[in-house]
């Protein structure tokens, strides 16, 4: 919890409720700010319960805080109805404001030739079984014909390949392409950056759109490709 805040400190936390409209008007037991925390919570300790990672969440936070503050364990239902008033937007733009790659000059793994590798690549995440979740990213064939168990959303992202730190991402219905993903994040690239991707990332559109920001391109290609004969040439 102690890292949690310092790299995702309170004002940080309080400035994006805020801008996404969530800021309580009353007071609560379960403030927006706390949740935020807890939704971080949720991801590193994704095997437990609503009220082992309340728990984990509600210690660190009294300890931050020089236990000045206190928390009274709430029932499952109020962490639910608690995350439901958050929504994912303050979520998703505290990843925004504060996700960046992390390297300094002498991190292994990090550079080559003068260059921050970066790379592009793509999977799929099981969601919740809720018919919203269903209807919204869709559920994947499975080989015998049945659809998955679970929904699926397909995530794109951007990661700094010494410390893998993700520093941009985007996700959608399992449907969407990991191409048509991408054309959300490589206008993230800069100069001074080289990007890896395999080879089911080549698209002339995309290549155009991320060479155009600076960055240096090494991409597989696929056998074949017509771009393979051209001189071997593949970095921009």
């Amino acid at each position: 919890m102690g890292l949690l805040t310092r790299v995702f400190p309170a004002d940080v936390v309080d400035a994006v409720i805020e801008e996404a409209g969530r800021t309580e008007r009353r007071h609560r037991s379960l403030p927006a700010r706390v949740m935020a925390y807890f939704s971080m919570g949720m991801a590193l300790y994704s095997d437990g319960s609503y009220e082992d990672v309340f728990a984990q969440l509600t210690d660190g936070l009294s300890w931050a805080s020089g236990w000045s503050e206190s928390f009274t364990p709430p029932s499952k239902s109020a962490i639910f109805q608690a995350r439901a008033r958050l929504g994912f937007e303050p979520v998703r733009d505290l990843f925004a404001r504060v996700a960046r790659p992390l390297a300094g000059p002498d991190t292994p793994g990090s550079w080559l030739a003068g260059r921050r590798l970066v790379a592009i690549d793509g999977t799929c995440l099981d969601v919740a079984d809720t018919a919203a979740n269903a209807e919204f990213f869709g559920r994947p064939a499975s080989s015998r014909g049945e659809q998955s168990a679970f929904p699926q959303a397909r995530l794109v992202a951007l990661a700094e390949c010494g410390t893998h730190a993700v520093f941009d991402a985007a996700t959608g219905p399992c449907s969407v392409s990991e191409i048509e993903l991408s054309r959300q994040l490589v206008d993230r690239l800069e100069l001074g950056q080289l990007v890896l991707a395999d080879r089911g990332f080549y698209g002339f559109r995309l290549w155009q759109q991320a060479a155009a920001t600076g960055a240096d391109l090494l991409w597989r290609v696929k056998t074949g490709s017509p771009v393979a004969s051209v001189g071997g040439q593949f970095v921009s």
